[in-house]
């Protein structure tokens, strides 16, 4: 046996050097130990070679492991991110509720929640039916769904809220994509609101952006949606929802930039409508037109993607031309309805319904003449100087057909027909005729025009000429302010005014004698109605506009029913004055007013320099009285009642006669000279001149006893004063028998001594 080295150690082995097996022995390989070892590496240390190998199931076990750990951990991740939603959801969902309900505590009980009761509309309507305006807050009547055009509610849900149908009141998909919108503007570009929180808020709340707001508009929507059926709140909302220009609700903003009903609107227009909605006042076709038009463009392209309407449909509305709507309330027809409501509480009290006016009004004769004043003005207004007209016309018992009271409604509502009080010149000296006529005078009295000094006051003619000895029926148709001061001071000034307000005038008026010349401030209704009652036989007049008002049951709330009307002027003072006021267009300053074969009376008046010019006529079917003038006072441009006035009173007059039966002015005087033919006097032979004179006074006396007009005389041509009322003044009969030299200075003014 060999020696064995000291230091050399011998391992057990199980395996043989020389990789051959033994026969016949058991040995265990590397393989079958239990713990494996891996083979020392190179530059290992000697700690980490006696390292136990793992085995390959070891191995893939731990890598599995390690596998689930790391899916663990995602999985984990997202895990804990629901969890936390969830909790922060909670506690958001939580604290909504509490915002909600605090600021729901503010609002009333819902028990008492109720859609308040729109605001009342008068319907006011011409003789024939039609619609003169509608007058409220809202500016037109309530209608029903099932009336309107079917392209607005249409339109307005395609525009407002596609989704409306669907939702509960609150469609959270249009409110995020409008929050969303609004974030990449970086401002407010679109509200998100449904149609019916949009009638919460108009209903029930201030229009104020705050988060109390927004969420009782919630609330109340979702009370609405439980409350009402879709239909119902659609047709509330369209009836007073804004659309710009003092119109709420469909039928007002119809009325108002199309002049037709909802019923007729048709898909252009209601597209134009509905796109107002998102701003009323920016969007407005009486403002803006183009802008109004491109949003209507807009409309029509989202009904057509929602299948509202076919291509044809949209192509044919999108080629409707841009066009300006007609200013606020354009036209004369609105003077008439302005004055229709302000006479309104006196008949019914407070207006707390919708009612329907039925006026006197004929709505063909209005727009005439609107028109012949617009048209006048429009031709002769630079030129004369003139800015303003103003026309009434009414039948002889004083029911207004036309009231026009002013140029354009829109530039200026102030009535000049029933609010203005301006000098009516000489067409006041009809009413000073008529008091000289009460006093026994006749349209054959005579009278100097000559210069006349009355205290201070020298009244002059117009063309600045004396005629010299004149009857009054020519000095009436001639319009001489010599004479119409002559007959003030004969009858006095007092009466004067008394005969005014006997006829229907109610103005304040001054009892001087300068009132002969019309300088007591009237109204032009006022002294058209007084030239009523020389047309209807003498009965006395007011004019009145308003015939019946009803609700909309039919349930008669008033109706005009007037009792008889007192005689103001008597049947010899009638004839008279027709007589004298048909001459007036015949032979005097009246001339352009004349109808033809027609019978028409009427007069002239101009102020002083031409400040003012009026014509008031009439026929046995209208009265009409026509006014030209100035707003500030200044004089026009060679304008008086003759030219202008007088023109446009044919003008308007002309037409509304058409068709109509020619009929005779009431009354029949027959001037005495005419009827009673003087006999000349015959001189038998042998009778002196002084006998022959005799006989002539005789035979005038007898005369003067057999006319009813004339008044008893004593034998000097004079009544005594027990018989005159008032101031001493000449009696009928002047210029009949001898003229005798003046005896007073009343003589010497008067130029006649009766």
């Amino acid at each position: 046996m060999a020696k064995r080295s000291k230091n050399t150690r011998i391992e057990p082995t199980f395996e043989s050097t020389s990789g051959k097996k033994p026969r016949g022995e058991m040995r265990v390989t590397a393989a079958d130990r239990a713990v494996q070892t891996q083979a020392k590496a190179p530059g290992r240390s000697r700690k980490k070679a006696g390292k136990p190998v793992k085995s390959g199931a070891m191995r893939r076990k731990q890598t599995k492991r390690r596998q689930t750990r790391k899916r663990g951990g995602l999985f984990g991740f997202f895990g804990k991110c629901v969890y936390w939603s969830f909790v922060l959801g909670l506690w958001g969902a939580i604290g909504i509720a509490g915002i909600v309900g605090y600021y729901a505590s503010k609002l009333p009980q819902s028990t008492s929640w109720a859609i308040p009761q729109r605001p009342p509309n008068a319907k006011i309507i011409a003789t024939d039916g039609s619609l003169i305006a509608n007058r409220g807050l809202t500016g037109g009547a309530a209608m029903r769904l099932d009336e309107m055009s079917p392209y607005i509610p249409m339109a307005v849900i395609a525009v407002e809220d596609r989704r409306y149908q669907s939702h509960i009141g609150f469609d959270p998909i249009g409110f995020t994509r409008a929050m969303i919108r609004n974030i990449r503007a970086k401002r407010l570009v679109e509200g998100g609101s449904t149609i019916t929180q949009q009638l919460a808020k108009n209903l029930f709340l201030k229009p104020s952006r705050t988060l109390e707001r927004k969420v009782q508009e919630l609330i109340i929507a979702l009370w609405l949606e439980r409350k009402y059926n879709k239909d119902e709140i659609l047709e509330i909302y369209l009836n007073r929802v804004y659309f710009g220009s003092g119109a709420y609700g469909v039928e007002a903003a119809a009325r108002r930039y199309f002049s037709k009903s909802a019923r007729d609107v048709n898909l252009a227009e209601a597209a134009l409508l509905a796109g107002l909605l998102k701003a009323p006042s920016k969007l407005s076709p009486a403002k803006n037109p183009e802008l109004a038009e491109a949003r209507a463009q807009v409309v029509l392209g989202t009904m057509r993607r929602a299948d509202f309407i076919s291509d044809r449909e949209a192509a044919k509305a999108l080629t409707m031309q841009a066009k300006k709507a007609k200013r606020y309330w354009s036209g004369s027809e609105h003077y008439v309805a302005d004055l229709v409501m302000k006479q309104l509480p006196d008949l019914i009290g407070e207006l707390r319904e919708d009612v329907i006016i039925d006026t006197t009004i004929n709505l063909d004769l209005q727009k005439q003449a609107g028109k012949v004043i617009a048209d006048t003005l429009a031709e002769n207004g630079k030129k004369r100087n003139v800015g303003q007209g103003a026309l009434v016309s009414m039948t002889p018992y004083g029911a207004i057909k036309a009231l026009v009271g002013g140029r354009e409604y829109a530039d200026s509502q102030f009535n000049r027909a029933t609010e203005a009080k301006r000098q009516p010149g000489s067409a006041f000296k009809p009413i000073v005729y008529l008091a000289a006529l009460e006093t026994g005078r006749t349209p054959e009295s005579v009278r100097q025009d000559a210069p006349v000094t009355i205290g201070k006051w020298k009244p002059v003619n117009y063309d600045r000429k004396y005629r010299g000895p004149v009857s009054l029926d020519t000095s009436l148709a001639k319009s001489l302010n010599t004479v119409a001061a002559q007959l003030v001071m004969e009858v006095g000034p007092g009466n004067v005014v008394k005969t005014a307000k006997r006829l229907g005038i109610k103005s304040k008026m001054s009892p001087n004698a300068s009132i002969a010349l019309g300088t007591s401030e009237v109204t032009l209704l006022e002294l058209t109605g007084a030239y009523a009652p020389f047309a209807n036989g003498g009965q006395a007049v007011e004019p009145y506009v308003i015939r019946r008002v009803s609700d909309m049951d039919g349930n008669v709330l008033y109706e005009r029913n007037p009792g008889e009307e007192p005689q103001v002027v008597g049947a010899r003072e009638l004839g008279m004055m027709n007589s004298m006021l048909r001459h007036v267009v015949t032979r005097g300053t009246g001339k352009n007013a004349s109808l033809g074969n027609r019978e028409v009376a009427g007069k002239t008046g101009t102020t002083q320099n031409s400040r003012d010019g009026l014509f008031v006529g009439y026929t046995a079917n209208l009265v009409t009285g026509v006014w030209y003038g100035n707003d500030d006072g200044k004089p026009m441009k060679k304008v008086t009642g003759g030219s202008l006035p007088a023109q446009t009173w044919q003008a308007f007059m002309e037409p509304a006669h058409k068709g109509l039966e020619l009929a005779s002015l009431p009354g029949n005087y027959v001037p005495v000279i005419a009827a009673v033919p003087t006999p000349q006097p015959q001189r038998s032979i042998g009778q002196n001149p002084v006998q022959q004179q005799v006989q002539g006074n005789a035979s005038r006396n007898t005369q003067q006893a057999s006319d009813p007009n004339q008044r008893p005389s004593d034998n000097n041509g004079r009544r005594s004063l027990s018989e005159i009322d008032g101031n001493p003044r000449p009696s009928a009969n002047v210029g009949d028998g001898q003229r005798q030299k003046p005896k007073t200075i009343l003589d010497l003014i008067f130029g006649s001594n009766s």
